[in-house]
């Protein structure tokens, strides 16, 4: 991912306003870093070198805690705009996630219809790591990262454009010797992304065989397979636990190493000017405001590199965010449903990397009002029949016709709230028994409430 993917602005569009503010942010944070420079050294010679009393440097001194204040200030609504943005992203990504993970339907979610190199998305366990761990992971992004990649960009500018002005020396070095940290930080960036990318899809597979293991957990128990499993996840967080500490031991070598190559480039500043100081080729208060700034332009770049690592699990969640995002999902109609009769018209299904058809020139037709059973051994392909007729898998040859309408003409949202759907194994949401009732109906009233779990079979269970 580049340090600003453009999906970020596609997707969330808090990040335009966020990295508008952190440029504002920045260029004010770096006048005042200017600002702060001069105002230290005119204190400095005018103490030492003149003689000044403190009362002489008052305005000096009071200019001073302003200065600082404002920096503090700067740096406190950065951080604000930071979490409000991060807050907002997140929660823009999170909606789009399940909403484009819904358009895709049940069929992508257990992994058919995809390609096997991508097959590993299609478990429910993957796809929750990614839309809260994963999501939650660009905290590190928005509040430390981006702010901080603000600075870099403005703040080296401004000391440079301030120090050339007095010695052009002392800038000849800092250009010299500043690109230096970025080259740096892209190879050990590279180094660090493989080895996230490695370790979120650890994650993810760790995620979705546990999720897996608890959902099949009563059948492995009856088998006496309860225990190989435990022995397979508590392998699986091993080798998440190594790759977390591979990742560790690389970042703090690069931050050693990004912290000693700008050590020694201000130290070779601050060598010319001292030598040019005990000379007198220097005026005092030159050298001192050099010596001030030097330490600021390399400042922001050393953080973008250590916070880079911090934001590495969020970049590495993005990727796979927005590679969830742009799957594509199948062309629809816009009419509304039809009523009358349901026909399977010659319908074949093959999902990509099988060798034989989920189903095979299926026909039948449903009256209004007729009940029909789809009865077969386990994968024979009911399930993907009735995706079908869901609209969540869409067949290779034949159609399915609705009134005479084919469904692929008519609108999915519209088709699907006349369809009423129990899963295999029914699970009851968080919330009442009546909201669970309502799903369909919110505005429903109490007397219909009473009426649908009548219908179901639920009232005396309910009532008792």
């Amino acid at each position: 991912m580049k340090p600003i993917d453009p999906r970020l602005l596609r997707y969330a569009r808090a990040t335009r306003f966020f990295l508008i503010a952190v440029v504002v942010l920045g260029v004010a944070g770096a006048g005042l870093v200017v600002a702060q420079a001069m105002l230290i050294a005119e204190v400095v010679v005018g103490a030492f070198q003149k003689g000044f009393s403190l009362g002489d440097l008052g305005t000096e001194l009071v200019l001073l805690a302003v200065v600082a204040a404002g920096r503090a200030l700067v740096s406190w609504l950065t951080e604000l705009a930071a979490h409000r943005a991060s807050a907002a992203v997140k929660s823009e990504l999170r909606g789009r996630l399940l909403e484009r993970a819904g358009q895709l339907g049940p069929g992508w979610l257990t992994g058919h219809g995809v390609s096997p190199a991508r097959r590993a998305w299609g478990r429910t366990g993957s796809l929750v790591s990614l839309a809260t761990r994963g999501v939650d992971a660009l905290d590190d992004y928005f509040s430390r990262y981006l702010p901080q990649l603000g600075l870099a960009v403005v703040v080296p500018v401004a000391v440079l454009a301030r120090i050339v002005t007095e010695d052009w020396v002392s800038a000849a070095i800092i250009v010299v010797t500043l690109p230096l940290i970025p080259v740096f930080m892209i190879l050990i960036g590279w180094a660090t992304q493989n080895r996230m990318d490695r370790q979120w899809r650890l994650l993810s597979r760790l995620s979705g065989h546990f999720l897996d293991v608890v959902a099949g957990l009563p059948t492995l128990k009856v088998f006496g397979r309860a225990k190989a499993q435990a022995e397979s996840i508590r392998q699986i967080t091993g080798e998440y636990r190594q790759a977390t500490m591979r990742t560790l031991r690389i970042a703090f070598l690069s931050s050693f190493a990004l912290e000693l190559l700008a050590t020694l480039s201000v130290a070779l500043v601050a060598v010319t000017i001292g030598m040019r100081l005990v000379h007198g080729d220097m005026d005092l208060y030159v050298g001192l405001v050099i010596l001030v700034l030097a330490p600021e332009a390399y400042l922001p770049l050393r953080q973008v590199g250590a916070q880079y690592h911090a934001a590495a699990e969020g970049l590495a969640a993005a990727e796979e965010i927005f590679e969830v995002l742009e799957t594509p999902v199948r062309a629809t109609g816009d009419a509304a449903a039809p009523s009358g009769t349901l026909s399977v018209e010659g319908v074949t299904v093959r999902y990509p990397g099988r060798a034989s058809d989920a189903v095979s020139g299926v026909s039948f037709a449903v009256e209004p009002g007729e009940t029909v059973a789809l009865v077969g051994p386990s994968g024979v392909g009911k399930s993907t029949l009735l995706d079908v007729v869901l609209g969540f898998v869409e067949p290779a040859e034949g159609r399915v016709r609705v009134g005479g309408v084919d469904l692929a003409d008519v609108s999915p949202e519209r088709w699907r709230e006349r369809i009423a759907w129990v899963p295999q194994r029914p699970h009851l949401y968080a919330g009442s028994i009546a909201d669970n009732v309502r799903l369909a109906r919110p505005d429903a009233d109490d007397a219909s409430l009473r009426g649908a779990l009548r219908d179901g079979g639920a009232w005396e269970f309910v009532s008792a």
